[in-house]
């Protein structure tokens, strides 16, 4: 005989048995009656069910647009080491140059402004992205590629400069280092490991170098990358050991190859 319907749990009740958000007493009054009543019983069940479809209908819909963690992670570093130079603290300042990709709850926190939701924030800097300088790829997202060749493939081909990479990979780029568009030489999309040393075509070969705000910048690259290649087709370093120095950290491999702890002149 099914109970009067007063006598039934609220569906209110029912969530929050669900979420553990119930008080010890209330729980266990609860369960009780779910264990002596089908009619709740079942209508636990279709909550239940409801809000698995609606996990999975929102993880198939949305995850796949959240942008990785890597690229706005490094851009936050970025930033502050270049705030740390200019000694400005100011919280509008923080919020007008850090990325519109980064929490901005975590930032009005820490400019005490209280919750600011992220949809205003993103309307808020809807601007060109400030210029932020990557000297080193992020190791997370740009470790290196290369294609199988040897000293001999790589000498034979002509060195070629400045090969251009496809628009849409550079927006994949750009995209997973947080990085709002910029001025149109404020970045160079570059190789890690240079195509004139064996580089592959590969997203993770390749990371906005910036072109302002460090002396390590992509013409100075240029110049290690040259005379890498001229090491190695003149047989004074191995290609794989070139390949490997240019990737583990390209401004150690400078001051290695050029015995130097700055840019040589020319190239700043």
């Amino acid at each position: 005989m099914m109970l009067p319907q007063e006598s039934h749990l609220s569906d209110q009740e029912l969530l929050m048995a669900a979420d553990g958000e119930l008080s010890a007493r209330d729980d266990h009054r609860v369960h009780a009656h779910l264990n002596s009543c089908w009619h709740c019983r079942t209508r636990q069940q279709e909550i239940e069910a409801s809000i698995s479809e609606f996990i999975r209908i929102h993880r198939r819909t949305f995850d796949s647009q959240i942008p990785p963690a890597d690229g706005p992670r490094a851009l936050l570093k970025a930033h502050l080491a270049q705030l740390a130079g200019k000694q400005r603290s100011s919280c509008l300042y923080w919020f007008r140059a850090i990325s519109w990709r980064l929490s901005a709850a975590i930032l009005a926190a820490a400019c005490g402004l209280g919750a600011l939701s992220y949809f205003t924030f993103h309307a808020w800097v809807r601007e060109v992205g400030p210029v932020v300088a990557f000297p080193v790829p992020n190791p997370s997202l740009t470790p290196g590629a290369v294609v199988l060749a040897s000293e001999k493939e790589v000498c034979r081909q002509a060195n070629t400069k400045n090969k251009l990479v496809p628009v849409a990979l550079r927006r994949r780029v750009f995209d997973e280092y947080g990085i709002r568009p910029a001025g149109p030489t404020a970045y160079e999309i570059d190789y890690l490991i240079t195509p004139a040393l064996g580089g592959a075509d590969d997203i993770h070969n390749i990371w906005p170098q910036s072109n302002e705000g460090t002396v390590w910048n992509a013409q100075v690259k240029d110049a290690l990358e040259d005379h890498l290649r001229d090491l190695v087709c003149d047989g004074q370093v191995d290609l794989a050991t070139a390949q490997r120095d240019i990737a583990s950290n390209w401004i150690e491999a400078y001051k290695k190859y050029f015995h130097t702890d700055r840019p040589l002149s020319g190239f700043r």
